[in-house]
């Protein structure tokens, strides 16, 4: 498992590749033309870089085994890692507003529009199929690390198919010989601010789900409900004091169950073993504590 784990860096390493492209693909859209827009686009590249280096990081880290520190292994590192990206982006965020505000007071005028945005699109291409590989792997491994990068990614992608929608009706204007329309372009730049900040924001928030031990899902806790009833109308057992949470792309999960005071230890281990083995078998990463106690005893129910 560890192994696989340690694979992931790859798609980090995919990321980072792939920001470092497109960084020099939009600062020259952005140098041949002088368009904010395209400027924001290319400081949201640069935000994608850096949080491609925090991802491999952490991913590196993640990977490590559980040792005498660190019992419950390295995992909850990824949070760190959703949550820094979401900082990243609220500061591209500001830092783009920040420009197309100064640009709105002062519009230039916009060059070469058309081999700017060809650029572009190309170094959309590249981020869209990037977002899809990190999107798809981060969901086969459950590793939020590569998912958040991935939906990082997408939104570039529709961020710079906005810009280039917008930039290219500006292009059409001035073509057709409508002047006075720079305006235009800062606008834009500010509409893509909005856009990645409530990116930020949404990845920040999720990180900090992670981080405060938030629950498994419903579909998942549905799923354990499943299993322990099914045990419970089978062997007329009953449970209590479920928890679950997640660490990274790991789930805990803690069950007491309660059994007739007369079964035997072996009776009673054998029941939790067979509970542990369903259950693992509905999640690849899942860390499962029971704890075995007599139904009849009033101390059992009073957690």
């Amino acid at each position: 498992m560890h192994n696989s784990r340690h694979l992931l860096t790859r798609y980090a390493w995919l990321s980072i590749a792939a920001a470092i492209a497109t960084i020099a693909l939009k600062s020259y859209a952005y140098w041949l033309t002088n368009s904010v827009g395209l400027l924001s686009d290319a400081l949201e590249s640069l935000i994608n870089l850096v949080a491609a280096i925090i991802a491999l990081a952490a991913l590196t880290l993640a990977a490590k085994p559980a040792d005498e520190d660190h019992s419950y292994g390295h995992d909850k590192i990824e949070y760190f890692s959703s949550g820094a990206e979401g900082v990243m982006i609220l500061l591209a965020a500001v830092s783009i507003a920040y420009t197309a505000w100064e640009r709105l007071q002062n519009p230039l005028l916009i060059q070469q529009l058309d081999l700017g945005l060809i650029i572009s699109c190309i170094a959309t291409l590249i981020n869209l199929i990037v977002a899809k590989i990190l999107i798809s792997a981060g969901k086969k491994y459950h590793s939020i690390t590569l998912e958040a990068d991935g939906r990082h990614l997408l939104t570039d992608v529709w961020t710079t198919v906005g810009i280039v929608a917008g930039i290219g009706a500006l292009a059409i204007l001035q073509w057709l010989g409508y002047e006075g329309w720079e305006i235009l372009d800062p606008i834009i730049a500010m509409l893509v601010a909005v856009n990645i900040l409530w990116a930020g924001i949404s990845l920040i928030r999720r990180a900090f789900a992670g981080l405060m031990d938030v629950s498994l899902d419903k579909n998942e806790l549905d799923i354990i409900k499943r299993i322990l009833d099914s045990y419970v109308q089978q062997q007329g057992i009953e449970y209590h004091e479920l928890r679950t949470r997640y660490s990274g792309s790991k789930r805990f999960l803690s069950v007491h169950i309660l059994v007739p005071g007369d079964w035997t230890v072996q009776k009673g281990h054998d029941l939790l073993e067979l509970i542990e083995s369903e259950l693992s078998h509905q999640f690849d990463r899942i860390d499962i504590d029971t704890h075995l106690e007599p139904v009849e005893d009033i101390a059992s129910w009073q957690h």
